[in-house]
């Protein structure tokens, strides 16, 4: 009976193939079979949905409850199979790496339409990392549908040529050379769109083909393949079509060509799938949802990062979100190196008159980016693992001209080295450079062996040989060209270079471009990816502001997935939630135009928390603030309802202090300016709401020292010993600023708790504070040691060094409740334009007609 059954069961997954569920049971019936056995395959059938619905990766928002048609692959696919086999050739691991592409594609498919549905149209956006491994995703998404029946795939691939011959050989490669009898192409390797004197003959009956169009976001192409397909519109009523968006957030969202031309391409194809694809999704989760537009209204899935992938949080580190534990939280590894401002100007012009004539200076820290990346290419060879290719980039301005002037002084670099490749004194200054930067960033750390260095000084000769500087932008005509041999290559470049292109061997990094949006700072990123035999040699050469910019956004990242995972348990949809991002005071989110249609997104502090990490370390600046805590602890000592000393504990707690003690501190008490998240203004403004609407007039005031440092004193009889808060070297644009990246631990946030506190979780702490103090508001102080010298083993950090002892504050509110106002940090999407279904029901159950 077992076997019998799982034979009818791979008959029914091949009517599945063939026609939507529903159609399957009927044709089962018609095939005599009886209604237990029915139910039984139905249930195993559902079985195989819940499993694709519950795979822990990737993560999904969708919309409604959509059939999941599609269970994964089948014995008789051909082309996901194909895929899989040439990965297993590359070397990819079968149980880990396999497995999870298989899932995450399957899971996407998932939430396509079934391709024999009569009329559809759908949208969905894939969020993945920079240079993760977004388009070997799509590329198995497309085999799979194709293995399902999608008959046209059009794939948009970026703005550059580079990117779309890039997206075109992969594809080529992946889905059509082992399977050439399949699959039919609209374009080439160096072809874009042209259009052909019979389109009809790639969409009639006669064809079973594949058809493949690769293509750039350019207004020209676009408009031929429009026209082209208004031509086979008798055809395409029979052609399902899966349109994969590549960097969807580039040139689709908000343009006054392209956008519309997507439209319209979607509308000459009735059953149509447009999926994006981006790493940085911040305008498209911003598009007007109730507009005829591309906002993702069915599915937003959320690709989880792949093992050994370096993104911004592994580098640059990111700060602790409401409801995490700080110690949990990483720093990031030792690979920033910082660029003084003063050689900003050395290297990229200040202003737009400065360009024509403009001489870069190869200052100390270019030249000694260079070195350390002919040092990196030795070591690789002598490990002889990994990608044989070997790239720096050098990425200070968008301006052609200057790349251009790059070229001569670079030349001269590496020829003064190898010119000097046998002198003494060059070999010490190579060695002391190696030696040091491996002690920063031990080779065990990942695995590897240091390459002594010794064994890598015979092959500097050969690298310095082979060693090419490439000015690749838009006027170039020398470009990046990985197919022809190994490269070894420091790459010039700009707007061509922080797009989906992969610089292949990625190992060293200058930049100092200025930037002004989240997107445009992320994908420029080309340093994040894979380091497959070489994690413990990459390096990037930025400034500190900069480094600073890009710790804020891993959090924004974080935070961002975050939303959609939650959203996921919430039984959310794209249309009933909006992913919030947080705001930066000296970044946009996104280009202006593609945030016209933004609210600003409200963020309660209700059952949040709130801690100052930036600091500036001038006297008068820190005297203030430690006068307004002195204030603050004689109002509450005068004031409280109890006071608990515990100081055996460096612990004092001031109970129920009148709220205008807290706001008359946060008119004295000075934040960084740096800091969007402590605006002392939306934070009182809060409490005066919250007080109006009768809650949260009353304060627990808390003091919290440290048993190991020496004493500092608020008023007579109220002191505790220092704490010691190191600042992250990653993020110090000058002296007069200092980042500690965390102040509060999960333990004070139950600073005022009753009862064993030790043990709770953050959710714990939460319920906890729910019940005991349910309206009670919780402000600590936290006296800082102005020296404050990092632990052993902290790497990324160096000693505070401020003039005068720091007050960092900590403030924990009490979770909403009615009539909680609201404090504006973030921007959304608006969806107060979105009609759903529910709402018309019951607008027509009320009308009198």
């Amino acid at each position: 009976m077992t076997g019998e059954f799982d034979d009818m069961y791979e008959t029914f997954k091949a009517l599945l193939d063939a026609f939507p569920p529903s159609e399957g049971v009927k044709r089962l019936e018609q095939m005599g079979v009886s209604s237990e056995v029915i139910q039984h395959i139905r249930d195993r059938h559902e079985q195989q949905t819940i499993r694709i619905k519950e795979l822990e990766e990737p993560h999904a928002v969708v919309l409604g409850n959509r059939d999941t048609w599609y269970t994964g692959p089948q014995p008789k696919d051909k082309c996901w199979p194909a895929i899989r086999d040439l990965l297993l050739k590359d070397g990819w691991d079968k149980d880990a790496a396999i497995q999870h592409l298989d899932d995450s594609s399957t899971r996407v498919v998932s939430l396509l339409n079934h391709p024999k549905e009569k009329k559809f149209s759908t949208r969905g956006l894939v969020v993945g990392y920079v240079q993760s491994g977004k388009t070997t995703n799509f590329t198995s998404v497309m085999a799979k549908a194709a293995d399902r029946g999608y008959k046209l795939f059009i794939v948009l691939a970026g703005i550059h040529n580079g990117l779309r011959r890039q997206t075109q050989a992969r594809l080529a490669q992946q889905l059509v050379e082992p399977n050439p009898s399949l699959w039919s192409q609209l374009t080439g390797l160096e072809k874009d769109f042209t259009p052909t004197e019979n389109p009809a003959s790639y969409f009639g009956k006669s064809n079973k083909t594949h058809v493949l169009c690769v293509v750039k976001k350019n207004a020209t192409v676009l408009r031929k393949l429009a026209l082209w397909l208004d031509k086979a519109a008798d055809y395409l009523e029979d052609c399902p079509a899966l349109i994969i968006d590549d960097e969807a957030d580039q040139a689709t969202v908000a343009t006054k060509s392209i956008n519309p031309l997507i439209l319209s391409i979607m509308k000459s194809l009735p059953r149509s799938a447009y999926v994006g694809y981006t790493a940085s999704p911040f305008a498209n989760l911003l598009i007007d949802p109730s507009a005829e537009d591309l906002y993702p209204q069915d599915f937003v899935v959320n690709l989880p990062k792949p093992a050994g992938h370096f993104g911004t949080e592994v580098l640059f580190g990111r700060y602790a979100l409401d409801g995490e534990d700080p110690d949990q939280v990483d720093d990031g590894h030792d690979m920033i190196r910082s660029v003084p401002m003063d050689d900003v100007a050395c290297v990229r012009p200040e202003t737009k008159a400065d360009v024509e004539g403009f001489e870069p200076v190869i200052t100390d820290t270019l030249h000694r980016a260079v070195e350390y990346f002919l040092l990196v290419t030795a070591a690789r060879r002598v490990r002889g693992t990994g990608n044989p290719h070997s790239t720096m980039l050098i990425h200070t301005s968008v301006n052609t001209a200057v790349h251009n002037s790059f070229e001569r002084p670079l030349n001269h670099l590496l020829k003064r080295a190898a010119q000097t490749m046998t002198d003494a004194a060059f070999l010490a200054r190579l060695r002391t450079l190696w030696d040091e930067e491996t002690a920063r960033v031990p080779a065990e750390d990942f695995g590897e062996t240091k390459v002594p260095f010794d064994d890598l000084v015979p092959e500097l000769p050969k690298v310095l040989g082979s060693c090419r500087i490439i000015m690749d932008n838009s006027s170039s005509e020398a470009r990046l060209d990985y197919e022809n041999g190994p490269v070894v290559a420091i790459a010039v470049g700009g707007n061509t270079l922080s797009r989906g292109l992969t610089l292949e061997g990625l190992s060293v990094s200058y930049f100092v471009r200025a930037v002004s949006a989240y997107d445009t700072l992320l994908q420029m990123g080309r340093w994040f990816g894979f380091r497959n035999g070489y994690a413990d040699l990459p390096r990037i050469w930025m400034t500190d502001e900069l480094a600073e910019w890009f710790r804020h956004l891993a959090t924004v990242e974080t935070e961002m997935r975050r939303d959609i995972d939650i959203y996921i348990t919430e039984s959310e949809t794209p249309r009933t939630f909006a992913v919030r991002l947080r705001t930066h005071p000296a970044l946009r989110v996104t280009a202006a135009a593609k945030m016209r249609d933004a609210v600003t997104a409200a963020s309660a502090y209700g059952g949040k928390r709130v801690q100052t990490h930036y600091f500036h370390t001038n006297a008068a600046w820190l005297q203030g603030n430690t006068a307004a805590a002195r204030e603050l602890v004689a109002e509450a000592l005068s004031n409280a309802v109890r006071v608990e000393d515990r100081s055996a504990e460096n612990r004092y707690i001031f109970r129920d202090v009148p709220y205008d003690a807290v706001t008359d501190f946060l008119a004295s008490y000075k934040f960084h300016e740096k800091s969007p998240e402590n605006d002392a203004d939306l934070i009182s403004d809060y409490i005066r709401k919250r007080v109006a609407a009768g809650s949260l007039r009353r304060w627990n005031i808390a003091i919290v020292g440290s048993s190991a440092g020496e004493r500092f004193e608020f008023v007579p009889g109220v002191s505790v010993g220092r704490n010691i808060r190191s600042r992250v070297t990653a993020t110090n644009p000058d002296p007069d600023f200092a980042d500690i990246k965390t102040l509060m631990s999960r333990r004070d946030a139950a600073v005022d708790l009753g009862g064993d506190t030790a043990k709770l979780t953050e959710k714990g702490i939460i319920d906890e504070r729910r019940v005991q103090l349910p309206d009670t508001g919780l402000l600590v102080l936290y006296p800082i040691d102005k020296t404050s010298e990092p632990g052993p083993g902290k790497k990324l950090r160096a000693p505070l060094n401020s003039e005068e002892h720091v007050m960092g504050v900590g403030l924990v509110f009490p979770e909403p409740q009615d009539g909680d106002s609201e404090v504006e940090k973030y921007i959304s999407a608006d969806l107060s334009g979105v009609r759903l279904e529910d709402e018309d029901f019951s607008l027509l159950e009320g009308d009198d007609a």
